[in-house]
């Protein structure tokens, strides 16, 4: 069993869902490649997911999905990372979605079982279409500039997302728009093959290139009064979404992965100027230490703060954001620091294009640019311990 399931102290459901998990990333890896290499999905693992079960696990226990928790739902998406970290990312926005929609019930319940029904039958995948490129982040508060403009039967939706993960292979998209009759913002859960729906494939960036986070184009899209789904007004739309912890947990999960390369190659490479490999270097030695250090610093932050949530240990929904905006900070921090390091061990061999390794150096520092942005938490952070709000002694 690998140190990081010792560490975590893993459950029966987790053991199992982890075996599956191995048994089809393995597989995979070539696709992973590939996917890099030409920019693309890994439909390959994205397909064994799904015929797994997998998108089905973030579905409510109650509709017949797996029910996960929040540490199964980390302790997963660390597992896919380490073999594939722009398809964890990925498939993490659609498992996320899922989870937080079950949490919070803000939908009607008709539409979300009949949602939860399609998962079940056939592993339908779902994302947000939040991004615009006015806006930017949606997490800053831009409004946005696709609108929605009613009609007699219903609403003509146009407009541009970016950034949607998974755009290729998504059976639903929930888009947010505008409504310039009510001055308000509206999602609205809009199926694939709509007329007026396309996918512009504009993704073509230096890392996490198989997450096709493509833009979403809707050119006079129609579709029925139903379709709107929630009005943003709805205070349950704007708690903090704990699953958002899946973020940090792949970047974990590459750094992990770039260790192990660290290690794989310290343990064999063995120049002609030494007797033994490089791994018995004290200066080796040393930054697999501080490697070491820092993943687990990362990992018992991460799960320990899952669990407090869990456990219902934080006593205001602004305490647990704002130690899960730390989370993703530090897990961010460290893991650019421990594949950089690993780049260290490595040396020159890890800039070869057909080194993984060079993949997880470029695919890490996209944490950076997942949300929640540093800037805003550690405004948040400054802004509770100055008002007493943080474990600070007097």
């Amino acid at each position: 069993m690998p140190l990081e399931r010792q560490q975590l102290g893993i459950t029966d459901k987790q053991q199992e869902w982890l075996a599956r998990l191995d048994a089809i990333l393995e597989q995979h890896a070539a696709g992973t490649e590939k996917a890099d290499a030409e920019n693309d999905l890994n439909y390959g693992l994205i397909s064994d997911l799904k015929r797994i079960g997998y998108p089905a696990l973030a579905v409510p226990s109650d509709f017949g999905g797996g029910g996960i928790s929040l540490t199964d739902f980390l302790a997963f998406q660390e597992r896919i990372a380490q073999a594939d970290g722009a398809t964890a990312l990925a498939i993490g926005w659609h498992m996320s979605t899922v989870l937080q929609l079950g949490a919070v019930c803000p939908w009607r319940a008709a539409d979300f079982e009949a949602l939860c029904g399609e998962i079940l039958a056939s592993g339908a995948l779902i994302n947000r279409a939040d991004s615009e490129g006015a806006t930017g982040s949606p997490s800053r508060g831009g409004v946005p500039q696709t609108t929605a403009q009613r009609t007699p039967d219903g609403y003509t939706i146009t407009g541009t997302k970016r950034f949607t993960s998974l755009a290729p292979v998504l059976d639903y998209f929930i888009v947010s728009a505008f409504e310039p009759e009510t001055g308000g913002v509206s999602d609205f859960l809009i199926p694939k093959g709509t007329q007026g729906l396309s996918i512009d494939r504009t993704w073509n960036t230096v890392g996490m290139r198989g997450t096709g986070s493509h833009d979403l184009v809707l050119r006079d899209v129609n579709v029925p009064f139903a379709a709107k789904v929630i009005e943003r007004n709805h205070s349950r739309v704007f708690q903090p979404n704990p699953y958002i912890l899946f973020i940090p947990a792949v970047y974990l999960g590459i750094a992990e992965a770039a260790r192990d390369e660290a290690v794989r190659f310290a343990r064999s490479y063995q120049p002609n100027s030494l007797k033994h490999p490089i791994a018995s270097l004290p200066n080796i030695q040393q930054t697999l230490g501080q490697i070491e250090l820092e993943i687990l610093s990362a990992r018992h932050f991460l799960y320990s703060v899952a669990r407090q949530y869990e456990n219902q240990e934080f006593d205001s929904v602004q305490g647990w954001d704002g130690d899960f905006g730390a989370v993703k900070i530090l897990v961010v921090q460290n893991t650019l620091s421990v594949v950089d390091k690993a780049m260290r061990i490595v040396g020159i061999h890890g800039l070869s294009l057909s080194h993984p390794l060079q993949r997880m150096y470029r695919d890490v520092r996209f944490g950076l640019h997942n949300p929640p942005m540093e800037d805003a938490v550690l405004r948040q952070l400054a802004v509770r311990v100055l008002e007493g709000k943080g474990n600070v002694h007097d």
